[in-house]
C-alpha cells in the first residue's frame, strides 16, 4: 500500500444528474471529502469541465472516468486534453494499445486502466467470449498496465490482494464496489467488498458513491468511511 493520506483515500463517485447537483453535493460534503470522480453522466449533462475547474479551484482532487475506449489516436488526443487541468486520475480500457497511447499522452495526468467492470461476474465474461476467468483477466490486465507505463488499475478489492502478490506495490490500485457493512441496497454491483476488507487486500483508494450520495445524512455516511480508513490505514503522509 502506498503512502497517501488517508482523508485522500476516499473517492466519491459523483454520480448524479448534472453540474448543480455535483456541485450542492461538493457543499453539503464539505471537507469530509477530498476527492472526487466525475463520469459519463456529468460529461453528458453538460458543463463537465466548468465543474472539474470548479472543484479544482476548491481544492479538491479530480478523478476523470470516462473509461477512455477508440483508436489509441483519438485515446491520446483526448488524455492531452486533460494535461495541465488539474486532474489526478483519467481511465481507460485496458486493452494493450489504448494504454500505450493513453501513457505516453499523459504528462501531469496519472493514468489507470480499467481490469473487468466491478458489475461483470464469471457468466458475463462467458457471454463476452473471454476463456479465462476474472482473476486471470484482471492480473493480464494489470501486467499490460504496468508495462505500458500507466500508474495504476481500477480492480475490485476481491482481485485486489491477487496484484499486490503477483506485482506488490508497483501499481496504483483503484477500488470501486464498496459497500459499508449497514448498507445492503441492492444495485448492479456484484464484486463488492466492505471499506476495512478493500483495504486489507491491498486498494490504495476505494470508490464509494451510492452508500454517500442515498444516506440520510451525506456528510456523516462519508465521515464514518474516513473513521474506518483512518483505522485501518493510518494518517498516511
Amino acid at each position: 500500500m502506498k503512502t497517501i493520506p488517508a482523508r485522500e483515500r476516499l473517492i466519491f463517485a459523483t454520480d448524479v444528474p448534472n453540474a448543480e447537483a455535483a456541485r450542492q453535493m461538493v457543499e453539503t460534503l464539505g471537507d469530509s471529502v477530498v476527492f472526487y470522480k466525475l463520469g459519463l453522466e456529468l460529461m453528458m449533462a453538460g458543463g463537465y469541465f466548468e465543474l472539474l475547474d470548479w472543484m479544482v479551484a476548491r481544492g479538491k482532487k479530480v478523478f476523470v472516468d470516462l473509461k477512455f475506449f477508440d483508436i489509441p489516436a483519438t485515446v491520446a488526443n483526448a488524455v492531452r486534453q486533460l494535461n495541465g487541468r488539474g486532474v489526478t486520475f483519467a481511465t481507460v480500457h485496458g486493452n494493450q494499445s489504448i494504454m500505450e497511447a493513453a501513457a505516453e499522452a499523459a504528462t501531469d495526468v496519472k493514468i489507470l486502466a480499467v481490469t473487468v467492470l466491478t458489475s461483470l461476474d464469471r457468466g458475463d465474461l462467458d457471454d463476452l467470449g473471454f476463456q479465462c476467468d476474472v482473476q486471470q483477466l484482471v492480473i493480464s490486465r494489470a501486467r499490460r498496465a504496468l508495462a505500458t507505463g500507466c500508474a495504476g488499475v481500477v480492480s475490485s478489492g476481491i482481485e485486489a490482494e491477487a496484484i499486490r502478490r503477483e506485482l506488490g506495490d508497483k501499481l496504483m490500485v483503484v477500488t470501486p464496489g464498496i459497500r459499508p457493512v449497514d448498507n445492503r441496497a441492492e444495485d448492479d454491483q456484484k464484486r463488492v467488498l466492505t471499506v476495512e476488507r478493500a483495504f486489507a487486500a491491498g486498494a490504495d483508494y476505494i470508490v464509494v458513491g451510492r452508500p454517500i450520495r442515498d444516506a440520510a445524512d451525506p456528510r456523516a455516511a462519508a465521515e464514518a468511511i474516513q473513521a474506518s480508513i483512518l483505522a485501518v490505514c493510518g494518517p498516511g503522509a
